[in-house]
């Protein structure tokens, strides 16, 4: 069984508030961003002047400068980019902006099963064996930071290394020429919540005013990089880093890019492939729609495909891929589907779960790359720090990481790593979702050691899911319009889309499809549809509903529908 959560509801604090109601910030988006800890209006200006500027960046005008001789004297330079959605997008954010400034650049994505994460040895070693000419340069997008031996071994092979990263680092740094991070121990950039693609946007920034300081470009002139930064918003959502207000306004300026139609090609396709209407996208069309037709690319193939979408500036082109990418999804979705039903049938006696504060799970027939999904539904289901197991060869097996509120899985490993040295071969990633690898033959030890450090943390007291709210909504608020003005809004990790919860009467139920709950519900005299998605449970007359509000499209009309994420029966 679930572990039922506890319905909280957000504090606002009234000063705040009414500091954004006197700048004509509309009552219920003030209610909102209080809540959310918005307390100076200079927190939802999301115009470019309030970027963060790039000198902040540890190393970020090092790195410049580096590249920025590289293209002057016509080196070779190669991208080496993550597999997932924020790496492609940071891949491709990369090849257009420095072949703009007339680089010499590719790329290449490391294999998810034959390489492994990151700039590693092997992938170094088929660099060298399979290229025409050794690049000059590797350049590292979302990876690179826990690249010790790899960048090792290519100083080895006289090629230099940048690394731009996100990843929290290790004790040990790697020995690149320049490391841009804004987690890196000496970095002082306000946000530590950058992307990988925003990492390296902001250094395709600073590449820029460093040939403006060569006179190589006129003062203003060069790349529009402010074009490229509806691949920053797709990136940032799809890595669910928290949206700070730099992240905000990124994503702000990147969505207004995709709904005014100046999108890439790429982005364009996928929308039109999703079904989605591309004039109103919002961010859980790109977290929602469009990132998983990409991840699934890396998850199951090859994320060049991918890249290739969001370089390329022929729509057709790009168009052909889409159809590729989301033939390529569809199958994810069918393992995912299938591996779900069988971890769940794994778990049926949940009473061995009952005492227990972690769930460890390992199949030698599933799938490697699908992991991760597999990990984030189990902890959905029973909120407990989840790693879901399969093999990478004939002797490891690679596991994907979540966690819950308040527990940091990357530092669980890191400290599983420290008090036993042995047991874990490679880990990284961030404090809700990490990837490690093992032996096979020490994964019994590790799920006893996994489970006693996380005892060990919680006290072994149980965890127990929160749902936050942002209380009633007033009825005159629950309609159409007010809808379609959160919609509007950028809402992601750490800045939550709105959530309500109030009392209604069943006027009506049923299942749909087998698997759903269509809703006539009742309010102060007032009747909503609404559907319970995932659950057929049947509901008593009287029922207190946390939901979300929404605009439902059918046969060309609209209309309000209220989605309900859980429900108190009474």
């Amino acid at each position: 069984m679930a572990i039922l959560p506890i319905v909280t509801i957000r504090s606002v604090e009234e000063k705040y508030l009414h500091m954004l109601e006197k700048f004509g910030i509309h009552p219920l988006l003030a209610k909102l961003w209080t809540s959310r800890g918005i307390n100076n209006i200079n927190q939802i200006q999301y115009d470019w002047i309030s970027l963060i500027p790039p000198n902040y960046l540890n190393q970020v005008n090092d790195a410049a400068k580096h590249l920025t001789d590289a293209i002057i004297e016509n080196k070779s330079i190669l991208i080496v980019a993550d597999y997932d959605c924020d790496g492609a997008t940071a891949c491709a954010l990369g090849i257009r902006a420095l072949r703009e400034m007339k680089a010499n650049v590719d790329f290449i994505v490391p294999n998810r099963f034959k390489n492994g994460y990151g700039l590693s040895v092997d992938i170094i070693e088929q660099i060298l064996l399979n290229r025409k000419c050794k690049p000059d340069i590797i350049l590292t997008v979302d990876n690179g930071i826990s690249s010790i031996d790899g960048i090792q071994y290519a100083n080895e092979n006289n090629i230099q290394v940048i690394v731009t990263d996100h990843h929290l680092p290790g004790i040990k740094l790697p020995n690149a020429l320049s490391i841009v991070n804004p987690n890196h121990p000496d970095c002082k950039f306000p946000s530590k919540n950058l992307s990988g693609v925003g990492v390296i946007f902001y250094l395709m920034i600073a590449v820029r005013a460093e040939m403006r300081r060569r006179k190589i470009y006129c003062n203003n002139t060069g790349p529009k990089l402010n074009e490229l930064v509806d691949l920053v918003a797709l990136g940032t959502i799809a890595d669910l880093v928290k949206l700070d207000a730099n992240n905000r306004l990124i994503v702000t300026q990147g969505l207004n890019r995709i709904r005014n139609g100046y999108t890439k090609p790429g982005i364009k396709a996928l929308f039109k492939i999703a079904n989605r209407q591309i004039n109103k996208a919002d961010s859980c069309d790109l977290g929602f729609y469009i990132a998983p037709r990409l991840n699934a690319a890396g998850r199951l193939s090859d994320m060049s495909l991918g890249i290739l979408c969001l370089i390329t500036d022929e729509y057709d082109e790009a168009l052909q891929i889409a159809m590729e990418l989301d033939n390529i999804n569809k199958y994810r979705r069918s393992i995912e589907n299938k591996m779900n039903e069988e971890a769940l049938s794994d778990i049926t006696d949940y009473n061995k779960f009952e005492e227990k504060n972690t769930i460890c799970i390992y199949n030698e027939k599933w799938h490697s790359g699908v992991v991760g999904l597999v990990a984030s539904k189990l902890k959905e289901r029973f909120w407990k720090p989840t790693i879901v197991f399969a093999n990478s060869s004939d002797i490891e097996i690679r596991g994907s990481a979540r966690s819950v509120m308040d527990l940091n899985i990357r530092d669980i490993l890191d400290i599983i790593a420290k008090n036993h040295p042995n047991i874990i071969k490679h880990f990284g990633g961030h404090a809700m979702a990490a990837g490690l690898t093992l032996n096979i033959n020490d994964y019994v030890e590790f799920t006893e050691i996994f489970e006693n450090t996380v005892k060990s943390i919680t006290n072994n007291s149980k965890i127990t899911p929160k749902i936050e709210t942002d209380g009633s909504l007033e009825i005159e608020y629950t309609n159409l319009e007010i809808s379609r003005l959160l919609k509007k809004q950028v809402w992601g990790s750490g800045f939550p889309s709105p959530i309500f919860v109030d009392d209604f009467k069943v006027i009506s139920q049923k299942t749909i499809k087998g698997h759903h709950k269509k809703l006539i519900l009742k309010r102060e005299e007032i009747k909503f549809d609404a559907i319970w998605f995932n659950n057929i449970d049947n509901l008593s007359e009287n029922i207190k509903a946390v939901y979300k509000i929404d605009e439902n499209i059918w046969n060309g009309k609209s209309h309000l529908q209220l989605l309900i994420e859980h429900i108190h029966k009474q």
